[in-house]
Parts: structure tokens; C-alpha cells; sequence
């Protein structure tokens, strides 16, 4: 039996049998509530909601309702923590076998497979339910065909049988944007279009880099992560190429902004294009590298361009439009 055999076995056993709530005997409600908080993978909705305020501020072009921002963000947390929980239902045999993740609530048995997949269902039916009522019946379908894309293409098809996986999947984590824009116009634009593709493009460096950290962890469950199937040259001039086309992308949105936004978006987006290169370099050299350095900085190149995106839009200095 494969060691992603046998860890399934192992968390579809005590926990399924249990009452989900106290496999570990009794606990107090904040220990509850901080271990199903776990399942919601609160870091990621904090990425998540740092590109979601911005969209909504463009599509204003200065500051919406605070009213309409809280709703939106309550929403977009609710339908983030069902697709994270349900993520985690379905790869709690993969967690297991992963130094990275094997602390996760239902590896350990803190929750009940049974229970973590009616939080998450629950979640994703109030999230629809809050945005429907809150914004707008557009922003609510898109939270759930995020969900279902998420849950249902990325972690049950594409994460188990191909490298592209975070490529194609990536497009979930690329959906706040949207509904952020959409809760504010009810409609879409070219904009959030760019928007989309921003961080359509940035996912694959961003997730290959910890992914060449934590190559054996994938390689051990199974997961065809670029890094586990190609070698680190291959990788890493993949992640130059992806820096390249995700900074230039990022200008496409100069003529719905002004001078401010483009200018962060050269200045953070040649820093990460020379730190990828530095890491390419590297790895051609067959020196030691650290792909962690380029994990954190592309976290900071995406809130550095965002945050400057909210910045100009606030301020609602003149737009550059197109120069034709």
C-alpha cells in the first residue's frame, strides 16, 4: 500500500466514525472554533482580500459604500472558506503525507471528514445566500462557480494528473477581483479582465517557487507539481518567463489608472523580474539556491501593486487612457 493509501485509510477511519466534533474528547468552543477556523486556511483569504478591496475601488474609481466593501469581503470569506474547506476534504490523504500540511485539522482528526464537508457546504450556501441578499445575484453566482471551480476541476482533476495544474487552477484564486468588481457595477469590464490576468500570471511563480521548496513533499504524495516532473533549470526559467508576462500584463491596466499605479507596477515589477532572473542564474550555476526568497517577495510585488492600484484609485487623479 502507497503511503497516500495508507494515510487515507488513516483519515477516512477514526475521523469518519466519530461525531467530527470531539475525537480528541472534549473540547472548549475556542478550541473549536480555531480548529474549523484551520480548515478555512485563513492566511490564503488574507491574499485574497488584499486584491478584492482594490478591484472594488477602481470600479468606483474612488472610494464605494463601506457598506457594500464589508458585505462583499464577508461574503468573499465565507465562499474562500468553503472552497479552502473542501479542499481539504478532499486532500486530506495528500496532507497526510506532507511535512507542510500533515497538522491540518482532519490529518490529525480534530474534525470529522463528515463534518468538515458539511462546514464547508454550509459555508459556500450562506456565502451565496449573504451576496445575493448584500450585492447583487451576479456576485453571488460568481462566488459559487468558484467554488465548484475550485473544488471540482482543481483539487479533484488537474492537481492529481497534470503539472499544469496551478496554471489552470490558478484561475480560481484570480476570482475575488471579479466579484469584488462586480458587487460594485454589477456587470464586468475590461479592467477587471486585467485584473484577473495579473494574478493569473503571477500564481505559477508564485506556487512553483515553495513548490521547488517543498518539491519532496509533493513528490511523496503524488502530486505532479512542475518541480516534482522537470528539472530546476526547467522550472526556474519557467518562473522568469511568467515573471516577464505578468509584469508586462500588469501595465494593461495604465489607460483605467494614472502615473501612480504605473509607476509601482515598473518599480515592484522589476524588482521581481531581476530576483527571478538572480534565481534562474543560480540554478543554471548549480549553486545553492533559496526559491523561498522569490515566494515572499512575489507576495509583497502583489500587494505593492494592488495596494498602489487602491492608492490611485482614491485619489482619482487623471486617468492616462489610451494613447489612441
Amino acid at each position: 500500500m502507497s503511503s497516500v493509501s495508507a494515510a487515507r485509510g488513516a483519515v477516512s477511519g477514526t475521523a469518519d466514525t466519530s461525531d467530527g466534533d470531539t475525537p480528541r474528547g472534549r473540547r472548549g468552543p475556542g478550541e473549536l472554533v480555531r480548529t474549523y477556523l484551520a480548515l478555512t486556511k485563513p492566511r490564503v483569504i488574507e491574499q485574497l482580500l488584499v486584491t478584492t478591496i482594490p478591484a472594488m475601488l477602481l470600479a468606483q474609481r474612488g472610494v464605494p459604500s463601506l457598506w457594500l466593501v464589508l458585505t462583499t469581503l464577508i461574503g468573499g470569506t465565507m465562499a474562500a472558506g468553503s472552497a479552502n474547506t473542501l479542499n481539504c476534504v478532499v486532500d486530506a490523504d495528500i496532507d497526510a503525507v506532507m511535512n507542510r500540511t500533515k497538522a491540518r485539522p482532519l490529518v490529525t482528526h480534530a474534525v470529522g471528514r463528515r463534518n468538515a464537508l458539511v462546514f464547508g457546504v454550509v459555508l459556500g450556501l450562506v456565502s451565496f445566500g449573504w451576496l445575493w441578499l448584500t450585492t447583487n445575484l451576479l456576485s453571488a453566482a460568481l462566488a459559487v462557480a468558484t467554488i465548484l471551480f475550485y473544488v471540482l476541476v482543481y483539487t479533484m482533476v488537474l492537481k492529481r494528473r497534470t503539472a499544469q495544474n496551478i496554471i489552470w487552477g490558478g484561475a480560481a484564486g484570480c476570482m475575488p477581483v471579479v466579484i469584488g468588481w462586480s458587487a460594485v457595477t454589477n456587470s464586468l469590464d475590461w479592467p477587471v479582465l486585467v485584473m484577473f490576468g495579473v494574478i493569473f500570471f503571477w500564481t505559477p511563480p508564485h506556487t512553483w517557487a515553495l513548490a521547488m521548496k517543498f518539491r519532496e513533499d509533493y513528490e511523496r504524495a503524488g502530486v505532479p507539481m512542475l518541480p516534482v516532473v522537470a528539472t530546476a533549470t526547467h522550472v526556474s526559467r519557467q518562473i522568469v518567463i511568467f515573471t516577464w508576462v505578468l509584469v508586462l500584463w500588469s501595465l494593461l491596466l495604465a489607460p483605467a489608472t494614472s502615473w501612480l499605479y504605473l509607476s509601482m507596477a515598473v518599480l515592484a515589477g522589476g524588482w521581481f523580474l531581476v530576483m527571478a532572473h538572480r534565481l534562474h542564474a543560480a540554478v543554471v550555476r548549480g549553486e545553492k539556491t533559496n526559491p523561498m526568497k522569490l515566494f515572499h517577495l512575489s507576495n509583497t510585488y502583489l500587494v505593492l501593486v494592488f495596494v498602489g492600484l487602491a492608492v490611485d484609485s482614491v485619489l482619482g487623479l487623471p486617468v492616462l487612457g489610451w494613447p489612441f
